[in-house]
């Protein structure tokens, strides 16, 4: 390693060991939830703009939130273990090895972004169909798709980069090129959504192709650090090692984030075929207000993922002090920052409805202005059950962060949909995920309360290896 670079790793290292925990949390917390803001900015800009086209073209969007999941899918597994292993690693300074866990999950995540653009393509029709396209937007959802799925390799792969520059503590790297491509969409879309000078006006399948240049521009730009050497780590094929520790430690750890993303599109998919038999109305207005709670969602998550690295660095170096203090630190920050974006948004949901609803149908606005303000108040429960899952995942505790990661949209949220809907109709639709997120409370207080004691049994351990070491 060249002296810069050991100067730049020295660095990193001090400051994720020593410096204050507040401060060491959000230098990487805000520049990752900047980038998550600005890629809720560009998915929200997809829905204004194609909204100037019609209800239909909204509920279309609507759908093909689903496809974002699942090409998130490819990705997510390989990256969120990535991060955990890698951060903790790093903490343990076996770098060599970390090399190898960055480049044989983004290699993997590559793969299989390739092999989904294949399927998607082959099987639009029945894609779409079974995403929740209702016959008078099902050739929308199928324009928006087709683009989409072009960048389905660049956009898993991407996710792989993003973490591991963040696990070795890069966040601003990490936020400029998730957010340069979000900003660049939120250019691209009204030109090739209406057209500009010699581009014609391409309508939803122009928000698609935006969605998809923008997606190649963040790839770009996120390999770069990689390829000219700015990052700790190296990425190349020749550091591919698929062994049984690697795969198991990125599989266990990430497992969770992808059947969170996977459930997350199975109850899109249902609540897409429940709400378009209802009216585009029901289908529109739930799939708006799903993009607008993405901001503080990605608030949320950006904050929980600059600190997940920062608990799992301190735990692969054995400072469970700071392990504890910055747990104690996020959890607070979360309850106080999602109280306060509740009820900002909560006062203005009927208001923040109408930039998305250019029909002016009262349905619609009324639905998603009160899914809106259901989920608001179950916010705050919702930030502080995602601290506890980002320190099981940042600690390595794959099962419990398995069974939290599941639960928001799965083992809280799939039981009660059908009663929900069967029994209060539309309202039953709206409400459904604010009353899964407060069951996942019952999971998490236990869970934390377990991991805990992990915590300190680990520090009993090690305080008993150093007492007979000394002796």
């Amino acid at each position: 390693m060249s002296d810069p670079q050991k100067i730049n790793r020295n660095l990193r290292e001090n400051k994720m060991l020593n410096a204050s925990i507040p401060r060491v949390t959000l230098e990487m917390a805000i520049p990752t939830i900047i980038a998550f803001l600005i890629n809720s900015i560009y998915s929200l800009a997809d829905t204004y703009f194609v909204s100037e086209l019609g209800k239909s073209a909204t509920a279309a969007v609507s759908v093909n939130s689903a496809l974002d999941q699942i090409i998130m899918m490819a990705g997510s597994m390989l990256a969120v273990g990535a991060n955990s292993y890698v951060a903790r690693l790093l903490g343990a300074r076996e770098k060599e090895k970390a090399d190898k866990v960055l480049s044989t999950a983004f290699f993997l995540a590559l793969g299989a972004g390739t092999v989904f653009m294949i399927i998607g393509t082959a099987f639009m029709g029945p894609m779409v169909d079974l995403l929740g396209a209702t016959d008078t937007c099902r050739q929308y959802a199928i324009e928006y798709a087709t683009y989409v799925l072009f960048a389905a390799p660049f956009m898993a792969s991407t996710f792989v980069m993003n973490q591991c520059l963040r696990a070795e503590g890069s966040a601003v790297l990490s936020m400029i090129g998730m957010g340069f491509g979000g900003i660049l969409n939120c250019f691209l879309d009204p030109v090739f959504i209406f057209g500009w000078g010699p581009i014609p006006a391409m309508g939803v399948a122009g928000a698609s192709i935006a969605t998809a240049i923008s997606k190649l521009v963040s790839f770009i730009i996120l390999i770069c650090p990689y390829l000219t050497r700015r990052s700790l780590l190296h990425l190349s094929w020749r550091n591919i090692h698929c062994s049984s520790d690697i795969l198991s430690q990125i599989i266990s750890v990430g497992m969770p984030s992808m059947l969170r993303s996977g459930l997350a599109v199975v109850a899109g998919i249902l609540l897409n075929n429940i709400a378009g038999d209802i009216s585009d109305a029901v289908l529109a207005g739930i799939g708006v207000s799903t993009k607008i709670m993405m901001f503080p969602f990605s608030i949320i998550l950006g904050f929980g993922s600059g600190f997940q690295p920062v608990a799992g660095f301190n735990w692969g170096a054995r400072r469970f002090d700071r392990v504890r203090e910055s747990h104690r630190f996020a959890s607070w920050a979360a309850l106080l920052g999602a109280g306060a974006m509740a009820l900002v948004l909560g006062i203005f949901a009927p208001e923040v409805i109408t930039w998305f609803n250019a029909e002016a149908d009262p349905e619609m606005q009324r639905l998603g202005a009160l899914c809106i303000r259901l989920q608001c108040i179950a916010l705050p429960i919702h930030a502080w059950v995602a601290i506890v899952n980002m320190l099981c995942a940042g600690l390595g505790y794959a099962g419990k962060a398995f069974l939290l990661a599941t639960a928001r949209q799965g083992t809280c949220f799939l039981p009660i949909l059908y009663p929900m809907s069967l029994l209060m109709g539309e309202i039953g639709i709206v409400s459904v995920q604010a009353v899964a997120d407060v069951l996942t409370l019952v999971l998490a207080i236990p869970i934390l309360y377990r991991v805990r004691g992990q915590i300190q049994d680990a520090q009993t351990a090690y305080e008993a290896e150093l007492a007979r070491q000394a002796r």
